[in-house]
């Protein structure tokens, strides 16, 4: 009996120590891709980006099909240097500015991004994330015809693309070919990889667009359309009345983008297999087992939209294609109207997605700093952090996009120029008619610069909304979506108001101070571990809520930093913390040693120290 009990407990002791092991192994072994612990990020939004062939610019024939689904006779391209707030001769019509917006092409494409990979690699970028590419009528490519094409107004030929499509079986990889935009991304993916640097796209499985091929089967062929179950339809159209009675979800209630079904395990096995055959497609283009041809990851669209029970099986799907993939969800709003984020634990669990954009970071930073009437004080600004370092798994937190602006938001320079509003809530004049629509001043911008260095200098992964290195302002969806400033091209004042207001010319160039701001803080970032995968320790002033302090550290790296968010000079007494006897040398600009226990901060100043 003895011996019994004795074998029972060496049992019981045993799977206790395996347990214990197992949960190091989570946390410390996961299957979180390194590089993307140590990447600085940069997005882009192609149409805007840069267009390297005037040749493919989109046709009145190309935006078929896409809101607002009316073009003029007299419709062209808009002019990339113009004033973005005045109408074209083509636009002065009974609508507004935004609907007009919506009609505009500028002719960004897949060369553009091409030809100023040299800059952004002089920047400091080593990872790309473009918005969505693959076919669609519209400027943003959220509502795609199909996912196994690239949008043929980014490749080279433009009419050719089209007859291919035309040889095709859609639903039968087996039948797919590769156009002439298909053949210049790929062509794109092996020069980002040249250059050492990583590329993802964004996958929209949500939804779809109304000129989706299989929702366009079942537009002509109604219930006896065999896609007639990969959407909600409502109500098929009844050929014997007048009236058009087809009616179906779209996502949160748009119609141009219909929603494609899910059963209890997430999206039905058709359109799985379709998603899985995409995923072949572009990971691994050549379908030789090795995916250095393909992208590097998938930035997944309203995430939470989908069940988390499809996000496994595509994470399954995805690392068995290539292991070191990245994937990042867009998981914000669980309550937009009472401006609640989402805790994004759930999808960091090890088995569903390695990051989210990290639009919790945007808001406390941006409470912290642009904010005025409401700004929170540096013990509120941790607390909203230190929530986020208790809740995720630490070895995400590394990878987290930590976001300052994006595609979905106002511009971080006109979050400034408009403190005090709701995140991503009434961001532009068409949605509050006191917005100002300006270009940062002074101190504007040493705010922003205060922000940009908090952003790369704390745990989680950067990323740069393109055009914020070179001062680009606008406010919410259109205006964040202005055409890249390039030093090459002299630009319109911008002096018009898209309601006819009043207001200040505002001269349109690179900021290359501010440029150049942005790539001290990457290199700094890029040349020292401790401000990538190194340990955070916030250090609190005494009846100070002005100045952010914090050490960084790695290995025998250590790295101090002060900053003062204020407008008022700040004099820093090291005594107070007990850090009077460190020796410190200034990194950010000489590297000499600091030989006095107090020093002092002009506003929103920063300094970095190496403790030796």
């Amino acid at each position: 009996m003895k011996i019994k009990i004795i074998i029972i407990a060496i049992f019981i002791f045993f799977n206790i120590i395996v347990a214990q092991n197992q949960t190091s192994l989570d946390i410390h072994n996961s299957n979180v891709p390194s590089w993307a612990k140590e990447v600085v990020w940069y997005q882009i939004f192609p149409e805007r980006f840069s267009n390297g062939n005037f040749n493919n610019d989109p046709k009145p024939i190309d935006m078929q099909g896409g809101w607002p689904y009316s073009f003029s006779d007299d419709w062209q391209i808009s002019p990339w240097t113009s004033d973005w707030y005045e109408r074209n001769e083509w636009e002065k019509n009974e609508h507004d500015f935004y609907w007009n917006a919506g009609t505009r092409r500028y002719g960004g494409d897949l060369q553009g991004i091409l030809n100023k990979l040299d800059y952004l690699q002089n920047l400091g970028i080593t990872a790309i994330y473009l918005n969505p590419i693959f076919e669609s009528p519209s400027l943003h490519k959220y509502d795609a015809s199909m996912y196994h094409h690239i949008d043929n107004n980014f490749g080279n030929n433009p009419e050719l693309d089209r007859k291919i499509w035309e040889t095709e079986n859609p639903l039968d990889a087996k039948s797919w070919k590769w156009t002439s935009a298909d053949s210049l991304f790929l062509k794109l993916i092996d020069e980002v990889h040249k250059r050492d640097m990583k590329i993802i796209i964004d996958g929209v499985f949500n939804h779809v667009g109304t000129t989706f091929w299989a929702f366009q089967d079942v537009m002509k062929n109604q219930e006896k359309s065999q896609f007639a179950d990969w959407f909600y339809i409502k109500q098929f159209d009844n050929p014997n009345t007048d009236e058009n009675e087809f009616s179906y979800e779209g996502w949160n209630g748009v119609r141009d983008l219909p929603e494609l079904k899910e059963n209890e395990n997430g999206l039905i096995p058709p359109i799985k297999q379709h998603i899985f055959d995409v995923l072949e497609r572009w990971m691994d283009p050549n379908g030789d087992g090795n995916p250095a041809d393909g992208i590097d990851g998938w930035r997944l669209d309203v995430a939470e939209m989908v069940k988390i029970e499809f996000w496994k099986e595509f994470r399954t799907k995805v690392k068995s294609i290539n292991p070191n993939a990245y994937i990042t969800g867009e998981i914000w709003w669980e309550d937009w109207k009472n401006y609640k984020m989402f805790d994004a634990s759930k999808w960091l669990q090890g088995d569903v997605f390695d990051a989210v954009m990290n639009y919790r970071f945007t808001r406390a930073v941006k409470n912290f700093v642009s904010d005025k009437n409401n700004q929170i004080g540096v013990q509120a600004f941790w607390d909203s952090l230190t929530t986020q370092y208790n809740q995720y798994p630490k070895e995400n937190l590394f990878v987290l996009m930590n976001l300052l602006g994006s595609h979905d938001t106002e511009r971080l320079a006109s979050m400034i120029v408009n403190p005090d509003i709701w995140y991503d809530h009434n961001g532009n004049p068409a949605q509050d008619k006191n917005w100002d629509v300006r270009k940062p001043n002074e101190i504007e911008i040493e705010k922003q610069k205060f922000m940009v260095a908090i952003q790369m200098l704390l745990p989680g992964a950067p990323m740069i909304y393109y055009g914020d290195e070179v001062g680009m302002w606008g406010g919410d969806d259109p205006d964040d979506r202005k055409p890249m400033i390039w030093k090459e091209f002299s630009y319109q004042d911008e002096k018009s108001h898209p309601f006819g207001k009043e207001r200040k010319a505002d001269k349109v160039q690179v900021n290359e101070e501010l440029l150049n701001w942005y790539k001290k803080m990457i290199s700094l970032r890029k040349s020292n571990s401790a401000f990538t995968i190194g340990e955070v320790e916030k250090i609190l002033f005494p009846n100070n809520q002005s100045i952010l302090s914090f050490f960084r550290y790695y290995g025998n790296e250590k790295f101090i930093v002060f900053g003062n968010n204020s407008e008022q000079n700040q004099t820093i007494k090291l005594s107070e913390i007990g850090k009077e006897n460190c020796n410190l040398y200034d990194y950010l600009d000489r590297k000499n040693k600091l030989n006095s226990t107090e020093f002092s901060l002009k506003p929103f100043e920063i300094k970095i120290f190496k403790i030796k």
